[in-house]
């Protein structure tokens, strides 16, 4: 967990961190309780270095030939 945590660091995890936070703050200040399911997501994202990359989530768009 630790190494999970530690390394692989890289701009878009970074910026869902500081969006899971923002939204925090936005829960808290709106008194809109319904953000921070969207803040734990974005932070779960950032735990488990999950999420959509470069062409992470695409659809490969080659044709198969059918035998």
């Amino acid at each position: 967990m630790k190494d999970l945590l530690l390394r692989n660091w890289h701009p878009m995890r970074f910026a869902r961190l500081a969006f899971s936070i923002f939204l925090f703050i936005q829960a808290y200040i709106l008194n809109q309780w319904f953000f921070i399911a969207f803040g734990l997501f974005f932070l779960i994202q950032v735990i488990f270095n999950s999420g959509c990359g470069a062409n992470g989530c695409a659809v490969p768009n080659k044709k198969y030939k059918r035998r």
